[in-house]
């Protein structure tokens, strides 16, 4: 019986079928994912979203970008709906405005309350969280913090009645603003408050119109003016640490995600943060670039 002899040509044609098989039932690698990145609507979140972004871009990933989102209440429904399948969310904010849970003050305890409640819930995952904490805060001058004794909030509530605050009209009212203050430290009565637009905070502190502002513990303007951010000695806000969250579906499907991920929130501090939103908020420049300049100094991407 006469053997049939394939041409060459059809077995060049069949091996290279056969690779396209292969290459289909391993995934085609990440370059076949689109990992779509979001982020709320000011710019520390901008400038988070944008590292995420591209420290995925640098591993192989295809990124869309879905940036400048809204409030947390936008943020988290584009995540339970799949239209995005990650943004950087805080610790606090999921504690309190998500789940709607009691303030707490442990950082750990927190995270682990938070991380198990978006899982059971949502099917969300957190990753590692940075040591940065965004909390409200109170912030003074140098000169100010030490011409009236105050570097915590037990001295602001003690030297109250010499000191003029200010921040936005609602901090008045809020149950985690002025009144919560009072009822963790005493009920104490400020010299006055007053009602300032956030964009105009800091000049009126640092011309003087004020001797205490509400601020944010990122805020560019601390490191820019070299401000003093008083120190809750109560543990009257919860912590605001940032981090990577996830859908499940999408982390199991991608686990490298986590390491690339995780890579960047250790290198976030409270200083760092400062620095990297006066950039934006400050010197005006674009948050792209400026996730794009930390991510290279610090060998994340190339």
């Amino acid at each position: 019986m006469k053997k049939t002899i394939k041409p060459v040509w059809l077995l060049s044609v069949s091996i290279v079928a056969l690779l396209a098989l292969v290459l289909s039932a391993c995934g085609g690698g990440a370059q076949s994912t689109v990992i779509r990145v979001g982020s709320k609507d000011f710019a520390e979140q901008l400038v988070l979203g944008e590292m995420y972004a591209q420290v995925l871009e640098n591993a192989g990933f295809k990124v869309e970008r879905k940036l400048n989102l809204g409030g947390t209440p936008v943020a988290q429904k584009a995540l339970e709906t799949k239209e995005i399948d990650l943004y950087p969310e805080y610790t606090g904010t999921g504690l309190l405005t998500v789940l709607k849970l009691p303030v707490m003050s442990d950082p750990q305890e927190v995270y682990k309350i938070v991380a198990a409640g978006y899982l059971e819930q949502f099917d969300l995952v957190w990753l590692q969280p940075a040591q940065m904490n965004n909390t409200q805060a109170l912030a003074m001058t140098q000169e100010g913090s030490q011409k009236f004794g105050v570097k915590s909030f037990s001295d602001l509530a003690a030297k109250a009645d010499q000191l003029v605050m200010a921040g936005p009209a609602e901090f008045q009212e809020r149950e985690d603003g002025l009144p919560g203050i009072q009822a963790k430290y005493g009920d104490f009565e400020l010299k006055e408050y007053k009602s300032v637009e956030k964009g105009l905070r800091y000049k009126a502190l640092v011309e003087g119109q004020t001797d205490v502002v509400v601020a944010f513990g990122t805020d560019g303007e601390i490191a820019a003016n070299n401000l003093v951010v008083l120190e809750d000695d109560k543990g009257l806000f919860p912590p605001y640490q940032v981090a990577p969250v996830i859908r499940k579906e999408v982390l199991d499907a991608n686990p490298q995600i986590t390491d690339l991920l995780n890579a960047v929130s250790a290198k976030i501090s409270n200083e760092v943060m400062q620095r990297l939103n006066y950039e934006v908020s400050g010197k005006q420049r674009e948050p792209a670039e400026v996730a794009r300049e930390f991510l290279q100094q610090e060998g994340l991407i190339k």
